[in-house]
């Protein structure tokens, strides 16, 4: 994490923009931590930020982990085995459709 004074940045505002696109920059007022300066390279890294920052996202995932503590959770050999399952049905069902049209 790179430190950098608020008169710097105050100057150079767009150009520590772009740098907290690839790392977070620490303000600092009279040497001291003020803020950070949290850029986004793209859509997707301002939507992981909103995410991350949602309080009912927050919620959600603090319930799901109570519910796998509490022993209420889905093994992930069972997800994956059941995806399987929907992806070869469904591509038995295309292949049917392809060649039934002939």
């Amino acid at each position: 994490m790179k430190q950098v004074a608020l008169a710097k940045v105050k100057d150079h505002l767009s150009k520590y923009l772009i740098q907290a696109g690839k790392e977070k920059i620490v303000i600092t007022k009279h040497g001291k931590p003020a803020g950070v300066l949290i850029g986004f390279e793209d859509e997707d890294d301002w939507f992981d930020f909103r995410l991350e920052n949602d309080p009912r996202f927050l919620k959600k995932v603090e319930e799901s982990r109570a519910s796998i503590h509490a022993g209420k959770g889905i093994p992930w050999e069972q997800i994956k085995d059941e995806d399987n399952q929907r992806t070869s049905a469904s591509t038995v069902r295309e292949i049917r459709k392809r060649f039934s049209r002939r």
